[in-house]
């Protein structure tokens, strides 16, 4: 079975557990799953711009989409507050109204540009984690340098660990196949000597990839721009966006903090969230957690799928709002907490 037929069976199973989970909810069952309420996971806000070989297209929702969600969830009684008033919510005696707190990673430009105005038609506040590498243009986004790069040459050169070797890019299988050994690569050795060999291969094929994150995200002036609008917080989200549970201590600790230095000091406001990179449980870990409250900060999300409990553990778990999923029925689904019922969670 290849990657990319495991990949279309993945995305069918979910999709058909979210019309089953949306079935559920419309006929008013498992409605214990619902909880106190739900904080979303979003990456990009955009118009979407087909391409044959979209890698990242899960992290892409459009502003029409977004737009529906907020006016669904607002149709089912749900409050938008701001992520940091979430554990107080939690608190708060069974059978509140249930909340909805929505987060953006990375700091992407087309936040400000598409989901602000949204976000502004429906009064809905929202949290921005920025990583300071992306914002000052240091660092790259080796995601988005991969999805250039395997669409735009018809063949690579790549030592991933057993010598120089050829990848042919003639066909969108194969393009998938890259960029799934770029990625497992990435994951399985140091991280910063495999972004930066990505970087050089980017640029042997006369792409520079600190443009391509100059382009895509906020830059200081934005930022202090957007920290002063009543809707907008800004949180953490380290300087290299590396996974912080692979790196020494004292390195991780130094990610976190130089995060929110940099915050600080562009907009005056000091970050007291941070969204830990990938945010998966081999990603972040109890030391993180632990690190993390050392340095002052009250709260910390994962992209682990998950509603927020009342008795918070070091993580808070997020609902991804998913570029395959933008199907009004589905934010429903999600939010009813069905889905992760099924799952086992």
């Amino acid at each position: 079975m290849t990657g990319q037929f495991k990949r279309l069976a993945k995305r069918a199973a979910i999709g058909a557990g979210l019309e089953l989970s949306w079935l559920l909810a419309s006929a008013g069952l498992m409605r214990e799953a619902r909880g106190r309420g739900v904080v979303f996971t979003l990456h990009h806000v955009r118009p979407h711009v087909p391409e044959i070989f979209e890698p990242n297209a899960h992290l892409e929702i459009t502003p029409r989409f977004l737009d529906a969600v907020l006016q669904r969830l607002r149709r089912q009684g749900y409050r938008f507050v701001p992520l940091d008033q979430v554990p107080a919510l939690l608190a708060e005696p069974e059978g509140a109204q249930p909340f909805a707190a929505f987060t953006l990673d990375d700091g992407y430009g087309n936040n400000l540009e598409h989901a602000l105005p949204v976000f502004e038609r429906h009064q809905a506040p929202f949290t921005v984690f920025v990583a300071k590498g992306f914002a000052e243009g240091s660092h790259s986004i080796w995601w988005e340098t991969l999805a250039i790069l395997l669409r735009q040459v018809p063949e690579i050169r790549f030592d991933f660990g057993r010598g120089m070797e050829r990848l042919v890019l003639d066909s969108l299988q194969q393009q998938w196949h890259a960029f799934d050994r770029f990625a497992w690569y990435i994951h399985r050795s140091d991280e910063a000597r495999a972004v930066a060999a990505i970087d050089l291969l980017a640029r042997e094929n006369d792409i520079e990839p600190t443009d391509i994150v100059r382009e895509l995200v906020m830059g200081p002036g934005e930022l202090h721009w957007l920290a002063s609008h009543p809707l907008a917080a800004l949180g953490a989200h380290t300087i290299s966006h590396r996974a912080l549970a692979r790196l020494p201590e004292a390195e991780a600790r130094i990610e976190m903090q130089a995060s929110a230095d940099y915050l600080e000091a562009v907009t005056g406001f000091r970050p007291e969230t941070i969204a830990y990179p990938y945010g998966t449980p081999e990603a972040a870990t109890a030391r993180e957690a632990r690190i993390a409250r050392n340095l002052g900060f009250t709260l910390a999300v994962t992209t682990q799928p998950g509603l927020p409990a009342a008795r918070l553990t070091g993580y808070l778990p997020r609902i991804s709002l998913n570029g395959f999923y933008q199907k009004r029925r589905y934010v429903s689904a999600l939010a009813s907490g069905i889905p992760l019922k099924l799952m086992g969670r």
